[in-house]
């Protein structure tokens, strides 16, 4: 994936000290405690909706264990590929399941069909799968028990071609990247999603239908606290936030919009205390750290930070350690940050990782919520990489799964990891 500035015209999930979130750390599926003076209120709400919501989960699910699933994002037919994960991150096919829906491919697209961060995400609350059918415009859901998914449901999406997804407590928003761009909220419940009234919002973007790679949105996630609903638009080169009511509603119907620090925003991650986001920019290989603010704007902590590689998209966090997939050199760049919260390289040549010959074309990863692992997708091989996270940020590869979806038409993105 090559970008550049000049194209302007652009989660589950980051997790918090103390709270597991779901996929990813998770920006995408938390689980926050809000307190404090102004936020008692807030908090006691949030509670009374979250015991709510899980009483409906109630026997219904098991929930994921040890588990990575894949999206193939197959253009005949989209599926799920599961896998049985070991205490010693080595990888087992278990099963394929079809999503009901038909993968997509974004034009120009080098090595990413959907161009984006989020387009799987386990939600470890209702013990839900979610994924985007990014040719047909709609989303799945299942049932997870153990490493078998149930129960699939289908709906609408809100727009067109849907490439990523967000979750917060019992409401998800999905990404639609095509035409010009929206965010569509729904309710998780023990049916599947349940379409938000009122909370469709234009992007504003001027893409057709299936768009092109460098013009769509990257990716959607809230802030860990729930408070804002952010989106990265690669082309327009601007990072969008929505600040959200309690009811899960957009508060406005226009974001606010913030001129990205760093050229072509993409993947957005949140540090272990919840305060700090991380933005990969695929222009330079850099990563910004902001503050959102309660009225979306944004507050740059910490300018661009380069890695010297080749075209950054991805960034998870495992711990005080965030990871990012170079797609321009399929390498992965470790980053550490202190208690100042002040980001680093973890090593002087920004590679976490040795990049191997069988695996080629670095797309989307997963951290595992032990954050014992990180799961990274080759699109070009066809495969996927298991890591084993080290002491001092370094990874040890530990596994390879191969027959995968690899990149031609379209090829596999998205991956979750628990």
């Amino acid at each position: 994936m090559r970008m550049h500035s000049n194209q302007r015209g652009r989660h589950v999930t980051s997790r918090t000290a103390g709270a597991h979130s779901g996929h990813r750390a998770k920006p995408r599926t938390r689980r926050i405690m809000l307190g404090g003076g102004a936020l008692a209120i807030a908090g006691a709400a949030t509670v009374a909706v979250s015991l709510a919501s899980a009483s409906q989960y109630a026997g219904q699910a098991a929930g994921a264990d040890h588990a990575v699933f894949v999206q193939g994002n197959e253009l005949d037919g989209n599926t799920i590929h599961t896998f049985a994960r070991g205490d010693d991150g080595k990888l087992k096919p278990v099963g394929t399941y079809a999503t009901g829906g038909k993968g997509g491919d974004q034009v120009d697209a080098p090595t990413d069909s959907l161009a984006s961060q989020g387009s799987l995400v386990y939600d470890d609350r209702s013990g839900m799968l979610l994924a985007v059918n990014a040719g047909s415009g709609t989303v799945t859901s299942f049932r997870v028990e153990g490493q078998q998914l149930r129960g699939r449901k289908v709906v609408d999406s809100g727009g067109e071609f849907p490439a990523g997804i967000a979750v917060h407590g019992s409401i998800a928003y999905v990404m639609n990247a095509g035409g010009e761009g929206s965010v569509q909220g729904f309710e998780i419940t023990g049916k599947g999603l349940k379409p938000l009234p009122g909370s469709h919002r234009s992007l504003g973007l001027d893409n057709e239908d299936i768009p092109r790679f460098d013009t769509s949105p990257g990716q959607v996630e809230f802030t860990p606290d729930g408070r804002n609903l952010v989106v990265t638009t690669k082309g327009s080169n601007t990072v969008e936030v929505f600040p959200m009511k309690r009811n899960g509603l957009p508060a406005a119907e226009q974001p606010v919009v913030n001129e990205s620090a760093g050229g072509v925003p993409f993947a957005i991650s949140f540090d272990a205390s919840g305060k700090r986001m991380l933005v990969a920019e695929a222009e330079n290989s850099t990563v910004t750290t902001y503050k959102v603010k309660r009225d979306g704007k944004l507050k740059v902590l910490q300018q661009p930070l380069p890695n010297g590689q080749e075209t950054l998209c991805w960034l998870e966090r495992a711990g005080d350690y965030f990871y990012g997939g170079n797609t321009g050199n399929s390498t992965v760049t470790g980053y550490r940050m202190d208690e100042r919260g002040t980001l680093s390289l973890t090593n002087e040549v920004g590679i976490a990782t040795p990049p191997s010959a069988k695996s080629q074309g670095v797309i989307d990863l997963a951290v595992t919520e032990d954050e014992k692992f990180v799961y990274v997708q080759n699109a070009v091989s066809g495969t996927v990489d298991g890591f084993r996270v080290e002491a001092d940020g370094a990874l040890t590869k530990v596994t390879t799964a191969e027959g995968l979806p690899a990149f031609d038409e379209s090829g596999m993105e998205g991956i979750a990891a628990v």
